[in-house]
């Protein structure tokens, strides 16, 4: 069989101590090409991607004037334009703290792909991993360190059922988008065929415009995206200098951690990967410039945690942090908060 032409689309700033691994795993389980698109890196991460872009491994831009729109819609407007995109058979729009988990076969996205040989899109939903007790920034894989979450059905809040979506660039919507593409072609939708993580169907009016699964559709059988948003106590301090990149003015703080530190169930399926990882991962460190460029970046990231513990704040914030776990409301309640948020949401988009 024909290997299938896979994009993965991202948008990144100062991720150096996570970015060798989130690229050795995904070119494990298929993914062919990697367009990311950088803004602002302090840590060494852009020449980072410089030298993967040098050894063919990814294709690097640089975005510098996003204040109109936000760095990560002008970066999704960049990578529309790229050539790489438009000649790409599957597009795959995510962030470095995002792992697509594939439970079938070989754990491969051909394994999933083959399976639905009819369909057009993979709505996928995030399964939340919590910090999991983890206080220093070690040089260790994130899907070997962090095996703690949320449960597999989980509707709040609402984040916690957001999809991320691996769709054939077949025209039928014009624009890419964060959780999954926009601008549907009304005379196309017929023939699209998205399926979600259970290989269910999904209906026609998700695949126009839904974001969230719930109930019946938020089953992760046959794949999942592993969301490690928090990771180490002490990365979760670098992570907060650098904000978000689709919400400029929402904080990573205190909140941020409440709304994703789940860590009742242990999910280790992605682990299977793991042997094979840590092999791809070791050679990308070989190169003598990689090496050099990870370890100066994981030293930046931890220089960030020193400076703030040494402040009553940190110290404070760490204390709060790390006392704290989240704690899941019933299903049925937390599906009836989510779909009011979203009519909230709705009517006020609409005002």
């Amino acid at each position: 069989m024909q290997a299938m032409n896979i994009l993965s689309v991202t948008s990144m700033r100062n991720e150096a101590p996570y970015l060798l691994e989130w690229i050795a795993y995904h070119k494990m389980i298929g993914i062919s090409q990697f367009l990311v698109i950088s803004n602002d890196c302090s840590d060494g991460t852009d020449a980072m991607l410089d030298r993967l872009s040098e050894i063919g491994l990814v294709r690097h831009l640089r975005n510098k004037n996003y204040e109109k729109k936000g760095v990560q819609w002008t970066a999704l407007d960049l990578a529309a334009q790229d050539p790489w995109t438009k000649a790409a058979e599957w597009i795959f729009v995510h962030d470095c703290d995002e792992f697509l988990n594939i439970k079938l076969g070989d754990g491969h996205v051909s394994d999933l792909v083959n399976t639905h040989p009819e369909a057009t899109g993979f709505a996928l939903p995030w399964r939340l991993f919590g910090n999991g007790g983890v206080v220093t920034l070690d040089d260790q894989p994130t899907i070997a360190q962090f095996t703690r979450c949320a449960p597999e059905a989980f509707s709040a809040p609402w984040t916690a059922s957001l999809v991320k979506t691996l769709f054939k660039n077949d025209g039928t919507f014009g624009k890419l988008g964060v959780h999954r593409p926009k601008k549907p072609q009304a005379s196309l939708l017929d023939r699209a065929h998205w399926i979600n993580g259970q290989g269910i169907r999904l209906p026609k009016a998700f695949v126009a415009q839904g974001m969230v699964l719930l109930g019946p559709y938020s089953g992760q059988s046959q794949a999942c995206i592993n969301h490690y948003s928090l990771r180490s106590a002490h990365g979760f301090f670098s992570k907060s200098q650098r904000g978000l990149p689709n919400v400029a003015t929402k904080p990573i703080d205190l909140g941020y951690w409440i709304d994703r530190n789940f860590n009742g169930n242990t999910e280790l399926s992605i682990q299977r990967n793991l042997p094979s990882l840590k092999d791809a991962l070791a050679d990308l460190k070989s190169d003598p410039i990689l090496g050099s460029l990870h370890a100066d970046g994981l030293a930046y990231h931890r220089s960030i945690a020193a400076k703030a513990l040494d402040t009553r704040d940190g110290v404070i914030q760490l204390v709060r942090m790390l006392t704290q776990q989240s704690i899941p409301m019933p299903e049925r309640l937390g599906q009836n908060l989510t779909e009011t948020l979203r009519r909230l949401n709705q009517e006020a988009k609409g005002q």
